[in-house]
């Protein structure tokens, strides 16, 4: 059964992450359900859901051949990051990420909720002078998420997203392809620091990895015919309630 939740939890939100983002709100507070402690539970979650990333990559590579190839420079301080999120949460003390945890998982919610307002109010579709204007504030703002993402990872896809209409991005499903691209450097590199110093639960992670690759490859048809809506509302509500219920538990 514990098997059966985990590849299920990381099965939705390797779905989830490839059309919307935000699939560590279902998966991460499953692990921690599960008596998995926080801080190994968010490094265990970082590293399962790699895979899925890159299998939701795939299902992009059509719109990806016409990409903005600037958009790649956004790699470096994806790279540089996600290290630092991820060093900085093995210097966490447990207690300190247990208090912490409701609060990035209602932050996340939050943000999530707030994702097409903030890309309707930045989005500049101008010029090609306008984009190039933004990529430099884009690098500095993509190294905070980096950052961010090495440390917790939830929400990661909707910041990125927001910072794609700010270079001036309308294509959504372009959007996510570039976003998951990012999204493995920085899991990924982050997840490597997670298994050098011990932090994974190994037996949970390669349940959840498979999950997660089912779900970036084949959950993603599922999605998109329940509709951006529904996905959305669905995402708000189980974070919503996990943050509640976390309150009261941690």
């Amino acid at each position: 059964m514990h098997a059966l939740l985990v590849c299920g939890a990381a099965f939705v939100a390797g779905a989830i992450n490839s059309v919307a983002g935000g699939g560590s709100l279902v998966s991460f507070p499953t692990l921690i359900w599960l008596g998995i402690p926080s801080i190994p539970a968010n490094a265990t979650n970082t590293v399962a859901l790699v895979p899925g990333s890159l299998a939701s990559v795939l299902g992009y590579r059509r719109e990806l051949r016409g990409a903005d190839t600037r958009v790649l420079a956004l790699a470096v301080p994806s790279f540089v990051g996600g290290i630092i999120g991820a060093v900085l949460l093995y210097q966490t003390p447990a207690e300190l990420f247990d208090r912490l945890v409701p609060i990035l998982i209602l932050f996340a919610t939050i943000l999530f909720m707030a994702q097409e307002p903030i890309q309707r109010r930045f989005n500049l579709t101008a010029s090609h002078d306008a984009r190039s204007h933004w990529l430099s504030w884009t690098m500095f703002f993509q190294l905070l998420v980096g950052i961010y993402g090495g440390y917790f990872g939830a929400g990661i896809g909707i910041l990125m997203l927001a910072a794609f209409s700010l270079m001036g991005h309308t294509d959504i499903h372009q959007m996510n392809g570039l976003k998951n691209i990012l999204a493995a450097i920085i899991n990924g590199i982050a997840a490597a620091y997670f298994i050098w110093v011990g932090l994974v639960v190994w037996p949970d992670a390669l349940v959840m990895a498979v999950g997660a690759i089912a779900g970036g490859v084949f959950g993603t048809g599922l999605a998109r015919r329940l509709g951006r809506t529904a996905v959305r509302r669905l995402v708000v509500a189980i974070g919503f309630a996990m943050a509640l219920s976390l309150m009261f538990k941690l």
